[in-house]
């Protein structure tokens, strides 16, 4: 039995300690968001946070996320309030067929909890691992600068009038 910490709730789950993330997030738990690309860590679809930090769950097994906290694009914001990052992608229409964005969005979140204001460079250098075709990069890369400024905006807002986390 694992105890796993995923988007604010705690899961007991039944399954090899080498099993890895993305079967059961998407298997047990329904979490559809991280997708399955490549299965060898190459293509950035499957990208979540643990811990602050994106991580690519097919190729990350249980034994490694026991008793850590792992955050999933359901995790981040809802469709009556996403998130910054959700919000500024639907806003800079940054996905085209979409299957990669999730674990776009979930990488640029975590560099946006570490760096609230990244160059382009640094942009580009975190989106890097992830392989997309489908032509949107630059307003992917928009995408990101919008979210850094509504989250910054959040920030000064009072309590009750920022936007959902």
């Amino acid at each position: 039995m694992t105890t796993l910490k995923v988007n604010g709730q705690e899961h007991q789950i039944e399954a090899d300690a080498d099993t890895p993330l993305l079967y059961v997030l998407r298997d047990e738990l329904k979490l559809n968001a991280a997708k399955f690309g490549c299965g060898l860590g190459q293509c950035g679809s499957c990208t979540v946070i643990v811990d602050g930090k994106a991580v690519l769950s097919c190729v990350t097994p249980l034994l490694l996320v026991e008793g850590k906290q792992i955050t999933t694009l359901e995790g981040l914001g809802t469709d009556e309030a996403p998130a910054p990052i959700q919000r500024a992608f639907m806003e800079e229409q940054a996905a085209q067929c979409g299957y990669c964005i999730a674990g776009m969005m979930m990488r640029a979140q975590a560099l946006l909890q570490r760096n609230s204001k990244p160059t382009d460079a640094e942009i580009r250098a975190e989106l890097a691992p992830h392989l997309c075709r489908c032509g949107t990069h630059m307003r992917i890369l928009r995408a990101v600068k919008r979210a850094a400024h509504l989250m910054d905006t959040a920030e000064l807002l009072p309590a009750n009038q920022g936007s959902a986390r």
